[in-house]
C-alpha cells in the first residue's frame, strides 16, 4: 500500500493556518455569485462544479493524480477503510446548505460561532476514537482548555456583529444546525486523510469529494428548479468562479494534515486562519456595516495562543482519557 507523504508539525500547523484564510474570501466570493444568480444553491453547485472540473483535470494530467486514481477501485473493492468515506463530499454540501438555510436568521457571525464549536468539540471526539490516519490522540486538560479557548476566542471576535440577530429562544432551534454542520467537518477531515493514505495522495480524495458533492447539489438544484424554475444566467466575471479552485486547495490540504496534526489540531489551526482572513477582508476590502473593533483583531491572537496551548504536551498520569 502507498502512503501520502506526512508533513512535520512546523510545517504543517502554519500550512493549516494559511489554508484557513482562504476560507473567508471563499465565503465572499460564493455569497457574491449567489446574490448574482439569485440562487445561493446554484452558486454552490457552481463552486462545486468548477473544483470537480479542475480535479479532473489534476487527476488525469499529474502522475501522483494518475497513480491514485490506479488505487481508487482496488482501496474499495479490498475495504481497505469503510466505504461510505467515499461519500465525504456530501457533508461539505450540507454544510453549503446550512448556510444557506440559517445565515439569513442567524447571521454569519452567529453561524461561525455555533460551526466552530460543534467543529472544536467533534475533533477531541474523532481524534480520541483514532478514526483519522494519524490513530488515536488523548483528551488532555490542555486539549480541552484550547477548545474551549477557541469558541471563546472566535465569540469574541465576532462579537460585534451578534447584535440584532433575534431572541435567544428563537434561535435555539437554527443555531443547531450549523453546530450539527461543524460537528460533521471534523468527520469529513478524518474521512479524507484516511482515503488519502490508501490511495497514496490528497489529490484522489479532492476528487472523490467534489464527487459525491456536486451529485448531491446538483439533486438538490434540479428539485428546485424543477418547483421555483431557473435563477439569472452565470456572469462573464472569471473571479466568481475562483471558491471551486481554492476549495479544491483546502480540502486537499486538510486531507495531507489530518495525519501529521490530527483532526483538532488541523481543524484550530484553520479556524486561526480563518479570523485572520476575515479581519484582512475587514481592513482591506469592507463591506458595509463592517466593524472592526478591539475584540476584532484580540480574538485571533486569542485563538492562536489557544493553538499553542493545544500543542503543549501533558504528563501520562494527568491524561483524561488515554486510549
Amino acid at each position: 500500500m502507498s502512503h501520502a507523504p506526512r508533513l512535520p508539525a512546523v510545517v504543517g500547523l502554519p500550512l493549516a493556518v494559511v489554508a484557513g484564510v482562504a476560507i473567508p474570501l471563499q465565503g465572499r466570493i460564493n455569497g457574491a455569485l449567489g446574490q448574482r444568480l439569485d440562487d445561493g444553491l446554484a452558486a454552490a453547485l457552481v463552486s462545486f462544479g468548477t473544483g470537480l472540473v479542475l480535479m479532473i483535470a489534476i487527476s488525469l494530467l499529474l502522475p501522483r493524480g494518475r497513480a491514485g486514481l490506479r488505487e481508487l477501485v482496488p482501496a474499495v473493492r479490498e475495504r481497505r477503510f469503510p466505504r461510505i468515506y467515499l461519500a465525504a463530499g456530501t457533508i461539505g454540501a450540507l454544510f453549503v446548505f446550512s448556510q444557506s438555510l440559517t445565515i439569513g436568521l442567524l447571521g454569519v457571525a452567529l453561524f461561525t460561532v455555533a460551526a466552530v464549536m460543534g467543529q472544536t468539540i467533534s475533533g477531541l471526539a474523532v481524534d480520541r476514537s483514532g478514526i483519522g490516519p494519524g490513530g488515536k490522540r488523548a483528551i488532555t486538560p490542555m486539549r480541552i482548555i484550547g477548545v474551549v479557548l477557541t469558541v471563546a476566542s472566535v465569540a469574541w471576535a465576532v462579537s460585534p456583529r451578534l447584535e440584532g440577530t433575534g431572541t435567544t429562544a428563537a434561535l435555539i432551534l437554527p443555531l443547531l444546525l450549523p453546530v450539527a454542520a461543524g460537528i460533521l467537518m471534523s468527520f469529513q477531515q478524518a474521512m479524507n486523510g484516511t482515503t488519502a493514505v490508501h490511495y497514496g495522495t490528497p489529490i484522489t480524495a479532492t476528487l472523490m469529494n467534489f464527487i459525491s458533492g456536486s451529485a448531491l447539489l446538483l439533486a438538490a438544484w434540479l428539485l428546485k428548479a424543477a418547483v421555483a424554475g431557473f435563477g439569472e444566467p452565470l456572469p462573464g466575471e472569471w473571479w466568481y468562479y475562483l471558491r471551486g479552485p481554492m476549495g479544491c486547495v483546502f480540502i486537499g490540504i486538510s486531507a495531507l494534515l489530518v495525519r501529521t496534526l490530527g483532526v483538532l489540531l488541523t481543524g484550530l489551526g484553520m479556524i486561526a486562519g480563518q479570523l485572520l482572513g476575515s479581519l484582512a477582508l475587514d481592513l482591506l476590502f469592507p463591506t458595509p456595516g463592517t466593524v472592526v473593533v478591539f475584540a476584532t483583531i484580540a480574538g485571533p491572537v486569542l485563538t492562536l495562543g489557544a493553538i499553542m496551548l493545544t500543542t503543549l504536551p501533558w504528563k501520562r498520569r494527568s491524561l483524561l482519557f488515554h486510549g
